[in-house]
């Protein structure tokens, strides 16, 4: 068997049956990428795609991305400080180049592909192509970003093999619908937590008359109003990876499988909370959301954003909601469960990539968020 890897700079140069059967719902497929390269975000991220072959036939698609930002936007706090205090003696410890396997904005990192493969084989191939990419983009650091734990037996061959270190990455979050029925999602939550989201959305009620609707292709004044909540929420953000601007959001909402979860307060029409979602398959993707950080807490918005969500989501006949990373407390709160997500990192300096490599030892669930730090001692089960 002969692997090759053929490195394209557009989601449009590889086939669009070969998207189709390497990137299947609930995967995010090649929509996705088209959005992100016509977002405006070239100063950001320059994208490329690994055509994948086996013998000549084109197997597999392995989305790249190479990104110039600090180091600290993948490291908690803490060890950004060591970091800070290290790039004294190593300035390039602190910004640099980095090549990374998967999606600035996806929930975990995907290698597509069209079958069963030795993905062992593929992954070192790959690897080699990375380095020869790093290489010639001035790249620093190669990471295979947010992957899940049934990738983890080939990524450890291949960072076994070529000195790649372990780095624990935010969990995932991911709700199992079992159901259409709204009373069902609620008996399978723990007793004290349904007790609460129950009450904070009673008492949301009490406070404040809001209305909820779930559009497709919102006008452009909509979008103003969801951008602006957007960017009051990253704002707030502790975690800044990606910086979406308003374009992303025209982009997206031009897509079939988007959907936009829109809260208004009735009294005065004016948006105070969305949640961007998109339906792909089975699965609810919950991608982004902004609140009104004007509006009183007592509000809790969160929740009321959530029941509408849920709601729409069992009316689709939804079997899981995908939400991603961060926000850790109310997410576990309404019922989500922790997914397990590693980064595979090596640093082109080997005393540099020596260092990280000591660093990743001490990075947990516990040092990454004070959320998860919480969770982890309440329930004293440490990540595999």
């Amino acid at each position: 068997m002969t692997v090759s890897i053929r490195l394209v700079g557009s989601e449009s140069e590889l086939p669009a049956e070969l998207w189709d059967a390497c990137f299947p719902p609930p995967f995010e497929g090649r929509w996705w990428y088209a959005v992100l390269e016509a977002s405006q975000l070239k100063d950001q991220f320059q994208f490329f795609y690994g055509l994948i072959s086996l013998d000549g036939v084109a197997v597999g698609i392995a989305p790249v991305f190479l990104m110039n930002a600090p180091v600290a936007v993948v490291m908690p706090d803490a060890i950004a400080k060591i970091l800070q205090f290290l790039g004294r003696a190593f300035p390039s410890l602190l910004h640099q180049k980095m090549l990374f396997v998967g999606s600035p904005c996806a929930d975990e990192g995907t290698v597509g592909f069209a079958g069963i493969v030795d993905r062992a084989a593929v992954f070192h191939a790959l690897q080699l192509e990375l380095e020869q990419l790093a290489r010639q983009t001035r790249a620093k650091t190669i990471i295979w970003k947010d992957f899940p734990a049934d990738y983890r037996e080939p990524l450890e061959a291949v960072a076994n093999h070529h000195g790649l270190f372990r780095l624990e990455s935010f969990p995932g979050t991911h709700l199992s619908l079992l159901s259409g029925k709204k009373a069902d999602y609620f008996a399978r939550l723990k007793g004290s937590r349904r007790h609460q989201v129950k009450k904070k959305m009673r008492l949301s009620r009490e406070r404040v008359e809001l209305t909820s609707e779930v559009i497709a292709a919102p006008t452009a004044a909509v979008l103003d109003e969801v951008f602006g909540l957007f960017m009051q929420t990253y704002e707030r953000s502790d975690t800044k990876f990606e910086r979406l601007g308003r374009e992303f959001f025209t982009q997206i909402a031009s897509q079939n499988v988007s959907r936009f979860v829109l809260l208004r307060e009735v009294e005065s029409g004016a948006l105070v909370a969305f949640m961007l979602c998109f339906h792909v398959g089975s699965r609810v993707i919950n991608k982004f959301i902004g609140f009104d950080y004007e509006r009183p807490r007592d509000w809790l918005l969160y929740f009321r954003l959530w029941e509408a969500a849920l709601d729409w989501a069992l009316s689709v006949e939804a079997d899981s909601i995908q939400s991603g990373q961060t926000g850790y407390a109310a997410k576990i709160e309404v019922g989500h469960q922790l997914v397990p997500l590693v980064n595979y990192c090596r640093h082109q300096n080997p005393v540099i990539n020596a260092i990280y490599r000591r660093i990743a030892r001490s990075i947990s669930w516990e040092t990454l968020d004070d959320d998860l730090a919480r969770h982890v001692r309440a329930h004293p089960v440490e990540p595999d």
